[in-house]
């Protein structure tokens, strides 16, 4: 392999091990200004945004054991890597292809397993990260309140008898 097209490999596969995830779109018909405005957006989400030649890509991901199905590496190829919110990068492409109507979801991967285009979609429809902590937060305490009224409930009950039996003998 030439020395350029080694550098290239070497430099996709660092792109590939930015995050547990890699997102494929299709960014044909899309202007620079468009691309920039998407840049921008991903970096506001920790992510990132490259134009990369399949057959590279291909080579890259091969040598890292990335599934990436073979229908993704057709027609011209961004990734997008990077963040640690991988639904949060999802719902920003999600909203800004929709805008726009040319982009478009190729397909992904996400913790070494590959991802369908209505797979991300489905993704990008999930609550925020903080939202489902949140979430968690509350059904991890619900137990806990529940037994400290429980625990209340006997002295509060024995406190009641004891206010109406005095209450029937004074």
């Amino acid at each position: 392999m030439q020395p350029e097209k080694k550098f290239l490999v070497e430099e996709v596969g660092q792109y590939l091990e930015k995050s547990d995830y890699v997102y494929l779109a299709d960014f044909e018909r899309v202007t620079v200004a468009e691309t920039e405005e998407l840049r921008r957006i991903l970096a506001e989400v920790g992510a990132e945004f490259h134009v990369v030649k399949n057959r590279i890509l291909k080579i890259a991901a091969s040598d890292r054991e990335m599934p990436i199905e073979e229908e993704n590496y057709r027609g011209p190829t961004a990734l997008v890597v990077g963040g640690e919110n991988a639904a949060g990068v999802a719902k920003a492409l999600e909203k800004f292809f929709k805008d726009k109507k040319k982009l478009e979801i190729k397909g992904g991967v996400l913790d070494n397993n590959p991802l369908s285009a209505s797979q991300i979609s489905d993704l990008a429809k999930l609550p925020s990260k903080e939202i489902l902590q949140a979430q968690l937060l509350g059904l991890l305490n619900q137990p806990a309140s529940q037994m400290v009224r429980i625990i209340q409930a006997v002295p509060q009950g024995l406190l009641n008898v004891l206010h109406a039996k005095s209450e029937q003998d004074g």
